[in-house]
């Protein structure tokens, strides 16, 4: 028998869920809390399915039998009623700014603006192109903690399991934006912590003992390559910076009347400024590259092109010319190298070692700490290990 909006009136709360029907597949699902929800029971595709209609009395009963009506009109086109209202309801996200693509393109320029690298910005780019295709359509609020993890078990799937992992936090960063800016009121991902493979950790390679760095020296400092790869080798030997940090170094960050290189806080992973004490083993280096590339802006240009630096894997592949595999030493492996060999010798205070590898302390305080107080240090450390260096040469 169709319900009448007194009977309506009349249901009580269940102590579990009940239906009542009105007849077509319509139906109250009442449930113990007191909420009267509306829905369509249907068939599509050989499956039951299931539509919400609204929340009684704000759709009335009038207003859900229209919907069922219309439901009805669509089955009988072939479209499935609940993928309808999908889509409908991801255009009205779109049309407003709430779903996923809209929402990280937004983060991803709210970054751009804050001086992130490129080479940062362009992994973020990549990992977010990797959701796209499931979430990037979808608004923000409806996407699930479930959803996200069928999206990662693909990455997975394929062995990624580092990129599964940073895949979640870039997602996770996209909800926090939402979030911020008030389309979201959770991130799902934090609840996927614990479902992702942890990857193995894989170190990266380096030589830490005096004996086998000095044949690394020597074999660097003999090398036969082109004039500013085995520049570029000898600096990462005496200045051991993050390998992007040199080959994307610009003349105007030396200073050669004091001695300091300058890396901007753009181009720093910790994304604040570092100076690096420039021993006279290594100014003799530069000033000798510089009447080589001086005239440009970058001390390391490619050869293709002077205004681009050269390429990431420039410095890797000269250390397999030299004989070095993968497994004995990278172009990384000089700041591992340095950190080990300085901190054996047990002449320097293991912060001032810390500070000139470009790390952050624990808080701010102690950063300011490491950048003021350890600066003679650093000078003094710097020269000791050039020396050291010209040791290993003789």
């Amino acid at each position: 028998m169709p319900l009448t909006d007194a009977q309506i009136r009349r249901l009580k709360k269940p102590d579990k869920e009940k239906k009542v029907s009105d007849g077509a597949g319509l139906h109250l699902l009442l449930k113990p809390a007191g909420s009267r929800l509306w829905r369509l029971a249907y068939r599509f595709g050989g499956k039951q399915k299931t539509l919400a209609l609204g929340k009684y009395p704000y759709v009335s009963l009038a207003e859900a039998r229209q919907k069922r009506d219309a439901a009805k009109t669509l089955l009988a086109t072939g479209v499935d009623p609940s993928q309808q209202a999908k889509a409908e309801k991801a255009l009205a996200a779109l049309t407003s700014g709430n779903i996923f693509d809209v929402i990280a393109d937004e983060m991803m320029a709210k970054a751009t603006r804050e001086g992130l690298a490129e080479t940062t910005l362009k992994k973020k780019r990549w990992l977010l192109d990797l959701a796209r295709s499931d979430l990037g359509l979808r608004p923000i609020k409806d996407i699930s903690a479930p959803e996200i993890l069928s999206t990662l078990r693909k990455v997975e799937s394929q062995g990624n399991y580092e990129t599964a992992r940073r895949l979640r936090a870039t997602i996770g960063q996209v909800f926090r934006y939402a979030i911020a800016t008030a389309r979201a009121d959770n991130d799902p991902t934090f609840g996927l912590r614990g479902a992702l493979t942890t990857p193995q950790v894989v170190h990266r390679a380096a030589i830490t003992d005096w004996h086998r760095f000095g044949g690394l020296v020597r074999c660097i400092w003999e090398y036969v390559g082109s004039y500013e790869t085995r520049s570029a080798l000898k600096l990462m030997t005496l200045l051991y910076p993050r390998p992007g940090e040199l080959r994307q170094a610009e003349w105007d960050e030396f200073d050669f009347a004091k001695g300091v290189w300058t890396i901007p806080a753009q181009r720093t992973k910790m994304r604040r400024e570092h100076r690096k004490p420039l021993p006279e083993s290594a100014l003799e280096i530069l000033r000798d590259l510089h009447k080589l590339t001086g005239t440009g802006n970058f001390a390391f240009p490619s050869i293709s092109s002077p205004r681009r630096p050269i390429s990431e894997n420039t410095l890797n592949a000269a250390l397999r010319r030299m004989g070095f595999t993968k497994e004995e030493m990278t172009s990384h492996g000089f700041r591992a190298t340095a950190s080990t060999l300085l901190n054996e010798s047990g002449k320097w205070n293991p912060d001032a070692i810390e500070a000139e590898l470009g790390h952050v302390g624990a808080d701010e305080v102690r950063r300011a700490y490491h950048r003021a107080a350890y600066w003679d240090e650093r000078e003094k450390m710097a020269g000791w290990w050039s020396v050291e260096i010209e040791q290993l040469l003789k």
